[in-house]
Order: structure tokens, then C-alpha cells, then sequence
């Protein structure tokens, strides 16, 4: 069910708009205290929140709840007929503009229409608080890993960890570790594809003094500096059949021997193992070897692609926002709705680790204060409108799309982009769309979004 909160200081208006909601069975909450539904906001998971923007703050107060509630929708309750000010609203990451004056028989349409356009994953009533504040994520597939790794932090069953590079996997493994009996001692990771294949048995297993040539003394190996906390063999699929062997030896016996050593040496660190390759695949082609791949998949974890799980996007974009923010010193409010629905728009090759990057450049590169923009993002495919993926030079979805609401939203779209570029001005504004005026107003009139003369 949908959580709804409204916010109206005029008693008798949030009445009629509470009454309109709970008479189409939304869950709402109604508030006529400012103070009060700030809390709220900070303390409970609201898919959509109305807000009185009648004071003299009202831009800089949505800001700062678009800023602690990115992937909350927010329709602004106004009694200021005045272009500019729906325009700027609407930059400062309104989902939607409602004039007060405005018959409420077409309330309902509006709300309805600004909850179609949140992902559903959002609006979900299932949430998991993690303890870990670098794990973020509501996506069902992520709450689905959070809780198998509560279910395992009692346990020392090895775990593979899959998915694309980019997606988190340390992180994941980190989490696994730092929840586990195991969280007071090591947890060391070595990435096996970045270790010259001649060097890694002995990076692993450690070896002993004039075990080969360069062996100048005695040297520990990561199993043996893990102890008996975490060892993290990330990319595990880079290893050689003989090596393979002997990993498989080490984790099946809890024992293995230092390059040039006859004395084996206990294995007491659990194992997590981490790859971007199929193994399964690379069993069937006779890469990887079938035994170990089977001692490693006790407990499988696959992390989706960032793409997969675009509902997490704007916790994520939070989430690094004050991280950099605090790093670097600015002072960035928040993101422009128009600027996350570029974000949500793009694919995400490189993951989590793209999306990172981007914002650490931006909030590095951002000379001025507040809200990152469209003018910040430097990528020039983030420039184009987000309903791009419509258009007959993209290829439809393989999962399809419902080709009213793209059209609707791709209109919506056209609207606004035109109303920003006229500063409000709607005979221009028609001018760009090729409307008559008439026409547009119209237009505006059916969305719910009221623009004055």
C-alpha cells in the first residue's frame, strides 16, 4: 500500500484532502505542523509526500526534503499562481505542482499520476534497516542478500559472491565479515587477476627462505596473515588449474603447505570468494575445476547490476553526496529531479563503482553551492531526455513498456523542458512546441499543472 503524508497548515484544506485520499484507500498521514512532518519524513518511509509550499522558504524547504528523501515523490500544495515559481519547484525536484484554487476532482488524477511514475521497488513496505552504511539498497534482490547475510553471521560456511565488476562484491564481503563472530580480527582480500601468476601461490601460501630464487627469508602468505579471520580471494576464477588444486586442498583439508615448506600449516580464516565470470559456464568449458567451484558455492550470493536495480539509484546518489560532500569540504544540498531522472535513465556499465566516480567528479568539480543540475553532469548522453528510450532509434525494451504511459510521460517531458527553456512563458513555450497556446494550456489543465497568465 502506498504511504502518503500531507502536510497543510490550513485544517480545513487538509481535511479535504485527507478525505479525497482515504475515500480511494491510500494510507495517509495528515499533518498541520511543520516541525512534525519533518520528523516524520526522517523517521518513516513515505512514498509520496504532499507539501504546503505557501511560505517564503518553501523552495529552499523542498530541497532539503528532496535532499533526505531523494527516491520520496513530492507534489507541492500552492496558492502562488506565478509561472516562475512553478517552473522553479519543479527544478527543485518537485515531482508535481498543485494549485489550491483548483477544483479537486482532478486531485486524485494527480496523485495517482506522480505514484505511477515511482518505481515500484520504492514503493514497497518491506524495509530492512542494515547495519552498515556503505550496503545501501531497498531493490528486492538487494533486501534479499541483506537478510542472507543475517542469516549467516553465526556460521563460517564459505560463500561465492557474483556479479558484474562494479557491483559491490567487497562490500558484500566486508558486511559478511563485519557481522560475523569473526569481526574483531583480519579481513584480507587479494585480488587474484592482479597478481603475476608465477607470484600468487606464494602471495597466498606464503613461502620459505630459499624456497626459489629471490627468496631471500621466510615470508607469511595472506591465509597465513588472515589467522583466523576472513580471507577475500576476489576474482578466483583468474586462477590456474594448479593452483586451483591447491586452494581446493586448502579449504576441503583446513591445511596448506608455503612454497618450499614440508611442514603444512592449519587453515583456520573462512573463505569468501568473489568473481565477474560465470563458473558454471566456466566448468562446462573445463576453466575452472568442478570440485572447487562446488566447495565454494555453499552459500551463493549474486549481486545485480546497477541497471537491474535502478530504484536504489537515488539512495545511492544520496549516500555518496554526503560522503564527498564531507570529504570535500561543499556544501551540495541534494540533485534536481531532472538530473536523477538522467541518472535513472542511463544504463551503468561500470555499476556502483561508475556511479561513485560520477558523483565524487561532480561534487570535486561543482564551483557553486546547492543542488547539482543538468550543467553538472558531465557526461554528454545525460544531457538527452530521459524518454529517449522510447524514440525509434532505441530498441524497444526486451520487457517491454506501456506505451501510454511513455507517451504521456514523454509529453510531460516535452512540456516542461519547454516551460524552462521560456522562464514560464507558455506563448513561447507553445512557439517551441509548435502548439497553439490553446492547445497547451489545455494540456496543462488535464495534467494538473496550473501556470498563470
Amino acid at each position: 500500500m502506498n504511504r502518503i503524508l500531507i502536510y497543510e497548515p490550513n485544517p480545513e484544506l487538509l481535511s479535504t484532502y485527507r478525505g479525497l485520499l482515504e475515500n480511494q484507500k491510500f494510507w495517509v498521514f495528515a499533518c498541520s505542523d511543520e516541525t512534525e512532518a519533518r520528523k516524520l519524513i526522517s523517521s518513516q518511509i513515505f512514498h509520496l509526500c504532499i507539501w504546503s509550499g505557501d511560505s517564503h522558504d518553501a523552495l529552499e524547504k523542498l530541497s532539503s526534503i528532496k535532499s533526505s528523501r531523494p527516491e520520496m515523490g513530492v507534489i507541492i500544495l500552492s496558492s502562488v499562481d506565478r509561472s516562475s515559481f512553478v517552473v522553479s519547484c519543479i527544478r527543485a525536484g518537485a515531482s508535481h505542482f498543485w494549485l489550491k484554487s483548483s477544483e479537486p476532482d482532478t486531485f486524485i488524477d494527480v496523485v495517482r499520476e506522480t505514484l505511477s511514475r515511482l518505481t515500484p521497488d520504492i514503493a514497497s513496505d518491506d524495509f530492512i534497516d542494515f547495519p552498515f552504511p556503505e550496503f545501501v539498497g531497498r531493490h528486492p534482490q538487494i533486501k534479499e542478500i541483506f537478510r542472507t547475510i543475517l542469516s549467516i553471521k553465526d556460521t563460517d560456511s564459505t560463500v561465492l559472491i557474483t556479479g558484474e565488476s562494479g557491483t559491490g562484491k567487497e562490500v558484500v564481503a566486508k558486511a559478511i565479515h563485519n557481522l560475523s563472530t569473526r569481526k574483531r580480527l583480519p579481513c584480507v582480500a587479494v585480488n587474484c587477476g592482479a597478481i603475476p601468476a608465477n607470484l600468487l601461490e606464494s602471495e597466498l601460501f606464503g613461502h620459505v627462505k630459499g624456497a626459489f630464487t629471490g627468496a631471500t627469508q621466510t615470508r607469511q602468505g595472506r591465509f597465513q596473515i588472515a589467522g583466523s579471520g576472513t580471507l577475500f580471494l576476489d576474482e578466483i576464477s583468474d586462477l590456474s588449474f594448479d593452483l586451483q588444486a591447491k586452494i581446493l586442498r586448502a579449504i576441503q583439508n583446513k591445511v596448506y603447505e608455503p612454497v618450499g615448506s614440508a611442514h603444512s600449516v592449519r587453515l583456520e580464516a573462512r573463505i569468501i570468494a568473489a568473481t565477474n565470470q560465470d563458473l558454471e559456464q566456466a566448468v562446462a568449458d573445463k576453466r575452472f575445476r568442478e570440485d572447487l567451484f562446488y566447495r565454494l558455492n555453499v552459500i551463493p550470493i549474486f549481486i545485480p547490476p546497477l541497471r537491474a536495480r535502478k530504484s536504489d539509484i537515488p539512495l545511492l546518489v544520496k549516500c555518496f553526496l554526503d560522503k564527498f560532500s564531507l570529504l570535500h569540504s561543499k556544501n551540495i544540498t541534494g540533485i534536481s529531479e531532472e538530473s536523477m531522472r538522467s541518472l535513472m535513465q542511463y544504463q551503468w556499465p561500470g555499476n556502483i563503482r561508475e556511479l561513485e566516480n560520477l558523483i565524487e567528479r561532480i561534487v570535486v568539480l561543482k564551483r557553486d553551492q546547492g543542488l547539482i543540475e543538468m550543467k553538472d553532469l558531465p557526461i554528454h548522453h545525460f544531457k538527452k531526455i530521459r524518454l529517449d528510450r522510447y524514440v525509434a532509434n532505441v530498441s524497444l525494451p526486451d520487457e517491454g513498456v506501456d506505451f501510454n504511459e511513455a507517451v504521456n510521460d514523454f509529453e510531460n517531458e516535452l512540456i516542461i523542458q519547454a516551460l524552462q527553456k521560456t522562464d514560464g512563458n507558455k506563448n513561447k513555450a507553445a512557439t517551441l512546441l509548435n502548439l497553439n497556446r490553446t492547445t497547451l494550456v489545455e494540456k496543462l489543465k488535464r495534467k494538473g499543472l496550473r501556470i498563470a497568465s
